[in-house]
């Protein structure tokens, strides 16, 4: 299956608890924290409540 590598590229500081919270569940902790989920539906859905948040690219 496919994967995508997600990166927190702004601070967590002043969202809504639920975009905090949609971090903390994708694994990031920190600016520049990068990690490689599962191209689910799922963690699409994540990854769009936090989009303005992150970078996802694919990983091949």
């Amino acid at each position: 299956m496919a994967q995508i590598k997600v990166t927190q590229l702004r601070s967590s500081i002043g969202v809504k608890p639920n975009q905090r919270a949609t971090l903390r569940a994708l694994g990031l902790k920190r600016i520049n924290d990068t990690v490689v989920q599962e191209d689910r539906p799922e963690i699409r859905g994540m990854v769009q409540t936090v989009t303005h948040l992150v970078a996802v690219e694919e990983v091949k």
